[in-house]
């Protein structure tokens, strides 16, 4: 049985990963819970950025542009993290729907 894998199952793969990053960021008040969904929708559109780029033009272009989103991934998480660490040492929490105001 030769079974292949086409761009169809990875445009399904990305769109339920996209939803799922969806709910996410829309169902979450945790500030951590918010971070995982954006990460969800970035690695969605690396999959439809790689995908495409194999199955459509067969060159990398594709996961050149996967690869600086992975970069700008990495460089939202490093200072989401430090911005949701430093709302943590003010108010003792990190309720996005509670963290308001940012004065002290």
């Amino acid at each position: 049985m030769n079974l292949t894998i086409g761009l169809t199952h990875y445009l399904v793969v990305a769109a339920l990963l996209f939803s799922l990053g969806l709910i996410c960021v829309l169902a979450r008040r945790n500030a951590i819970g918010l971070l995982m969904g954006v990460e969800l929708i970035l690695n969605a559109a690396n999959i439809n950025l790689v995908a495409f780029a194999h199955f459509i033009e067969q060159n990398i272009s594709g996961q050149i542009f996967a690869l600086f989103v992975i970069v700008l991934a990495a460089a939202e998480a490093a200072i989401a993290m430090a911005i949701v660490l430093s709302i943590f040492r003010s108010f003792k929490h990190i309720d996005a729907a509670l963290t308001i105001e940012l004065k002290e």
